[in-house]
């Protein structure tokens, strides 16, 4: 498996691809009216609709895994091809040339619980979770945020203490994306109160069908709850979901976050894919209302242009680091800034370029979904870590600027004043 050719895989990919789903028809690639809502972000979805399109994103994933194209750079001791992210990448960029069911429900999973269960947990777990995520079976969510640990995550107070083979977590969750559906999530929890914020944390793989999880969505003014708050009441979790050494969790919380700021600033708004503001949409629409010819809405869809492929080709240098061995840097949050500073611009343009007709909702071009898009992107904006945190990690990281002041990271957890 490991000299599979770029060439024999992308042949080998487009024969399963042809033979398992339609070819989006390229005359209408960016084409309105069918398909309008794609740019719509946390978008409102009636249950029922939620679980059809899951259905049929873990059907897809199955059909992937009989043809060995589930986990294409996965180690194969736990079921994945064994090939490189370039095939991985490959097989995305082809993929995309298909009408497909859309995958979103895997996209933490994959991209931040899946990776630290492989880096942390025990093989057991390895063993029980990573197949199955991959090929559809279950699904995995990330229990980070609480009401008073956002932007200082090392703040939490969600507590597991040790009650023999066993540990006991209590304490409240929030913005969990997709617990609602989840069936699996990794969490961070307070082990040791005595010792400093980051240094008493443990994370753990918990079933979030257990006795003693409840989840509430929350509900966005895009009329969406993909969001949700999830409470725990001593549920039980087994030591050998422990991810990593006990009070050893900030490492692991580290790994996650930054392969979550990988998998968000490198989709479609930190470079440039995902047909949210491709140059084709954003044309046709200022051809559309007689504006190709403005050169102020020219000069503005070049600047938005130019923000996308300067992103791109940033998250393609980080590409390069992991592909190279290197491990998750904080270049990456920059490319999850990009991500934010590109939809917002997208917004405003649109919202300029359609004027009365976006809150009018007329239906012209999409209106309903790109209202959506605008009324979604703030929630982008703290999902992966708020741009004003990614912007000191940058800051202190990157730039070698001194530390934010007042932050207390040497006194016990118990002896700091809470929120």
């Amino acid at each position: 498996m490991a000299d599979t050719t770029l060439d024999d895989f992308r042949s080998e990919v487009t024969t399963f691809l042809d033979d398992h789903a339609p070819r989006r028809e390229a005359s209408v690639a960016f084409a309105w009216g069918e398909g309008d809502d794609d740019v719509a972000l946390f978008e409102e979805i009636t249950p029922e609709e939620e679980q059809r399109q899951l259905t049929e994103a873990k059907a897809w994933l199955a059909t992937r895994a009989k043809a060995d194209l589930h986990w294409i750079a996965g180690p194969t001791d736990l079921g994945g091809r064994g090939l490189t992210s370039a095939h991985e990448a490959l097989y995305r960029s082809l993929e995309t040339r298909y009408q497909v069911p859309n995958q979103g429900f895997f996209g933490i999973g994959f991209g931040m619980v899946a990776p630290t269960i492989l880096a942390h947990a025990t093989e057991p777990v390895k063993q029980r979770y990573l197949p199955a995520m991959y090929s559809g079976d279950i699904v995995g969510c990330q229990l980070f945020s609480e009401p008073g640990a956002g932007s200082d995550l090392a703040g939490l107070q969600t507590k597991a203490e040790r009650d023999g083979d066993e540990w006991l977590i209590t304490g409240q969750k929030v913005w969990t994306s997709g617990a609602h559906y989840s069936d699996i999530g990794e969490i961070i929890c307070r082990t040791d109160p005595d010792l400093p914020k980051h240094a008493g944390l443990t994370g753990f793989v918990v079933d979030m069908h257990a006795p003693g999880v409840e989840v509430r969505p929350l509900r966005q003014m895009t009329g969406g709850a993909s969001f949700n708050e999830v409470f725990f009441d001593e549920v039980r979790v087994p030591d050998d979901h422990r991810l990593g050494d006990v009070n050893q969790g900030w490492t692991v919380a580290l790994t996650t976050l930054m392969n979550e700021r990988a998998s968000i600033g490198g989709g479609g708004g930190g470079g440039g894919g995902m047909g949210l503001a491709s140059a084709s949409r954003l044309i046709q629409m200022l051809q559309h209302f007689g504006l190709d010819q403005d050169p102020v809405a020219r000069q503005e869809l070049a600047r938005l242009y130019t923000g996308y492929q300067v992103a791109k080709y940033t998250n393609q240098r980080a590409a390069a680091k992991l592909k190279a061995g290197g491990l998750p840097g904080p270049e990456l949050s920059i490319g999850k800034l990009a991500l934010t500073a590109n939809l917002t611009a997208t917004g405003d343009f649109v919202a300029r370029v359609l004027g009365p007709r976006l809150m009018a909702d007329t239906g012209e071009w999409g209106t309903y979904a790109w209202s959506t898009f605008i009324c979604g992107t703030p929630g982008m904006r703290i999902a992966g870590g708020s741009d004003e945190t990614l912007r000191n990690i940058i800051g202190e990281r990157v730039l070698g600027l001194p530390k934010e002041p007042g932050i207390d990271s040497k006194s016990p957890f118990k002896d700091i004043a809470k929120s």
